[in-house]
């Protein structure tokens, strides 16, 4: 483990041509697909000297752990881009034997402050201005939800995109998985008539977190918001709408600051629990049985839309 440290400090000091040198590492919760530590180190600057801190994501799994921070880390660029909320930036990425490592700058978060959520509605309306450069929808490459694999292919026709490389894709993650019944034979009805509900709605191409979640969000000392652990590309708006309404949701004030500045469309509601099924599914590949229910809820949900 020293060893890994040791080259992650070789790495930052050729990177940013500070000499720094390993004091510490500690580890910090909050992860539950990657460990994640606080990184000290002593800086040899003349021009900053004293002990920096890093943010430090390890994964195994060699080059595919290894990818999935560079779509991480891509991602956090094309969201830093937007100018719009604030994200840690990534500062370099690799690998050591099969561990994998991220290195982002250490943000001090803090609890939410009063003000936070209505800056993270209006900010995140901003960001949702971001639109594709090329008017289609995906990303410039593929990345992971958690540690599952999401894809990105560029597509013209939205519901496409989404029944084919969003709900198709974890459906069939399930079913090999071992996860049968009758909600499979429900989610393919819903697939085959996705088009139900987007009659009237085409929605632009909007650039996304893609994991908003109240685990994924947090704030610096003067309460202004972050936003961190991105599953990035372009996409309906109202995903990221409708993946903070799940775990408990976000405070009343960010939903009031975000409609707001970039009201939503009234067909909202009949959509939520479509969006929401992606997330429902992939907790489902990725935590367990425990997620069933929820999927099927959702399920429950889009088949009363359809009648």
């Amino acid at each position: 483990m020293q060893t890994l440290w040791q080259t992650i400090a070789q790495h930052l000091a050729e990177a940013t041509g500070d000499p720094i040198q390993p004091l510490q590492y500690r580890s910090v919760g909050g992860g539950s697909i990657n460990a994640t530590y606080r990184f000290s180190c002593a800086s040899q600057s003349p021009l900053a000297e004293g002990v920096k801190d890093y943010f430090v994501k390890l994964a195994r799994g060699g080059e595919r752990a290894l990818e999935m921070f560079a779509a991480e880390a891509a991602g956090l660029q094309t969201l830093a881009a937007a100018q719009a909320i604030r994200v840690p930036q990534p500062i370099i990425w690799g690998s050591v034997g099969e561990q994998a490592y991220l290195v982002l700058e250490y943000l001090e978060l803090t609890s939410p402050r009063p003000h936070t959520a209505g800056l993270l509605g209006s900010q995140l309306a901003q960001l949702h201005r971001t639109l594709s450069p090329n008017g289609s929808y995906g990303w410039e490459r593929d990345n992971t939800i958690g540690s599952t694999p999401q894809i990105n292919s560029w597509r013209q026709n939205w519901p496409d995109f989404y029944r084919e490389q969003r709900l198709l894709y974890q459906v069939k993650l399930a079913c090999q998985q071992g996860y049968r019944g009758t909600w499979v034979a429900q989610a393919e009805r819903v697939m085959a008539e996705l088009e139900a509900f987007f009659q009237d709605y085409r929605p632009e191409p909007a650039l996304l977190h893609g994991d908003l979640w109240g685990g994924n969000y947090g704030a610096l000392a003067d309460g202004s918001p972050v936003i961190f652990d991105p599953a990035t590309y372009y996409g309906d708006r109202e995903t990221d709408l409708a993946m903070t309404e799940l775990f408990g949701g976000f405070p009343a004030e960010f939903y009031r600051a975000y409609q707001q500045a970039y009201p939503l469309d009234e067909g909202y509601p009949h959509r939520k629990p479509l969006y929401q099924l992606y997330h429902w599914l992939n907790h489902l590949n990725l935590f367990g049985e425990g997620y069933l229910g929820s999927v099927q809820r959702a399920l429950q949900q889009c088949l009363q839309f359809l009648g």
